[in-house]
């Protein structure tokens, strides 16, 4: 590989942190702001998990993923745009925080009334006694990091989780590394109507 090949990637990957960071910025001003307006649809979540690796394509390169979604998980209603950040944010964390090469998963899971969603890794883990501090602004897991961000990234994804009527946590797991979770509140898809069953319909 050519340095200027090198150089290229290294700028690439630099605007794509900033653009992110800019993005962060935006939502949480909103948040606080009280200015967002929940755009909800309908959604798979497979589809949302599957755009957000492929906004991460590049920092998701040297880290094998492992999914694990339950093939019967029900459409969710809720505001693509922000899940699909959270689940960004959450990955690109994992791949800011782990060693190159380590594995980093997802896995969903329909809980009673609730979608359970994880992000785990096979990193460090988190600070013992502060894990759930990492949710406040600026709030970093390494003081002394040279790992680039301010830690805003888990307060947007906490404000957004929130605003969805679900909770957010993280904890370190038995086997080692990070687990971050969240739910969001099941609900009832509206029936749709098929050209069958209209045809039916006396005139």
């Amino acid at each position: 590989q050519s340095p200027y090949q090198e150089s290229l990637t290294s700028i690439r990957e630099q605007a794509e942190r900033m653009a992110l960071l800019v993005d962060n910025l935006l939502d949480m001003a909103k948040l606080q702001a009280g200015r967002v307006r929940l755009r909800k649809d309908w959604q798979s979540l497979e589809e949302l998990v599957g755009s957000a690796m492929r906004m991460l394509e590049q920092p998701l390169h040297d880290h094998p993923l492992r999914l694990r979604l339950d093939p019967q998980l029900p459409l969710i209603h809720c505001d693509a745009v922000l899940i699909e950040r959270v689940l960004v944010n959450l990955l690109q964390n994992a791949t800011k925080h782990t060693p190159l090469g380590t594995v980093i998963g997802v896995t969903a899971s329909v809980e009673t009334e609730w979608l359970s969603v994880e992000v785990w890794d096979e990193g460090p883990g988190l600070p013992t006694g502060h894990e759930q501090d990492l949710f406040e602004k600026f709030t970093r897991g390494h003081t002394e990091s040279a790992v680039p961000g301010v830690g805003l990234g888990l307060a947007i994804c906490r404000a957004i989780v929130e605003a969805h009527g679900g909770q957010i946590r993280t904890e370190n797991r038995a086997s080692g590394g990070a687990r971050f979770t969240f739910t969001l509140p099941l609900a009832t898809p509206p029936l749709v109507e098929t050209d069958d069953e209209s045809d039916l319909e006396p005139t």
